[in-house]
């Protein structure tokens, strides 16, 4: 009487968790980059702001070579900026792609949660039924 459940759609739920996984690293993948792009552009910004401005003692020679410092960090915090920008989209996509895909993973597993209560109740009953038929055998037999 003891039969083990079988889900019909293991394959199909193992498949969905794997890409669930897959889109998981990704995602994560992601943001570190973003994390990365971000800190990159803090740098930059205070690099900037530590060496704008003219200070008291320095060279004509030194001054110039700031300024085209600062015209270099000015370019890289634009592109780091449009970079950033890019990282958020692309790690919107990524969460939506997650969501999609712990949804379809979630569905199947409650696909397989039903169908396990389900065979377990059918099980509960053909032994209720079994038990029932012992009783009325062993109370046929007393008649």
């Amino acid at each position: 009487m003891s039969e083990k459940f079988k889900f019909s759609l293991e394959k199909l739920l193992e498949i969905r968790i794997e890409k669930e996984d897959e889109s998981k690293r990704l995602f994560t993948k992601t943001q570190r980059e973003k994390q990365n792009t971000e800190e990159r552009l803090n740098v930059l910004k205070n690099n900037y702001e530590k060496y704008s401005g003219i200070n008291k003692g320095e060279t004509l020679a030194y001054q110039k070579i700031k300024r085209n410092y600062l015209f270099a960090l000015d370019k890289g915090i634009v592109q780091t900026q449009k970079d950033l920008h890019i990282k958020m989209k692309e790690l919107d996509i990524r969460r939506e792609d997650l969501l999609k895909k712990q949804i379809e993973r979630k569905t199947v597993d409650i696909l397989k949660e039903r169908k396990t209560s389900e065979f377990y109740k059918e099980q509960e009953r053909k032994e209720q039924i079994f038990n029932d038929e012992l009783a009325l055998y062993a109370y046929m037999r007393k008649q």
